[in-house]
């Protein structure tokens, strides 16, 4: 009997540590199943999460949806404005918005094993209220080198047309005229 492509063990799944700089307050190993198993349209992802850490920063998003459940141990939710302990069994819903801004930290005495299912709508802007920056995605950290991923500070804004001296214009204006 054969077994189709998008049914896996989770054993099968590569363990992957989260690319946090050495001694920070992140880190954790990350399981991408969605990603694994050809799944288009939610990514799914198991996560452990050590004590005293967070898997990522506080953030937010405009168009991606996402569900933490908890299967093992503690910590504390980071929410908008409100905090909570989450343990076992806890399911959580993030809307977009910023107002559904969250972190879940482990707060707990061993690791802190999670689900997180996340529709994958890009682009998508993120925003991290506590570093001021802005995250622009049109595509998924998991996906192939192709695509638009880039943070910036928020404050550092400039006007629609700053940079733009018109010199490409001249170029192609020249050559245009050049033509017989």
């Amino acid at each position: 009997m054969s077994q189709p492509k998008n049914i896996t063990h989770l054993s099968q799944i590569p363990i992957v540590e989260i690319n946090a700089p050495e001694g920070s307050a992140f880190a954790g190993q990350r399981q991408r199943v969605g990603m694994a198993i050809g799944a288009r349209k939610l990514g799914y992802s198991f996560f452990t999460v050590p004590p005293g850490k967070a898997a990522f920063p506080y953030h937010s998003h405009t168009g991606n949806e996402e569900m933490i459940y908890i299967i093992e141990g503690n910590g504390t939710l980071r929410c908008g404005a409100d905090v909570a302990e989450v343990t076992e069994g806890t399911v959580i819903a993030f809307p977009p918005g910023i107002e559904n801004a969250h972190q879940l930290i482990n707060t707990g005495t061993g690791g802190l094993r999670y689900l997180v299912v996340s529709t994958m709508e890009y682009p998508d802007i993120s925003e991290y209220p506590d570093s001021n920056k802005i995250g622009a995605y049109a595509t998924s950290s998991g996906a192939a080198t192709s695509g638009f991923r880039a943070l910036f500070v928020k404050d550092n804004s400039s006007s629609y047309y700053d940079g733009e001296d018109g010199q490409e214009i001249e170029r192609v204006k020249r050559t245009v005229s050049r033509k017989p």
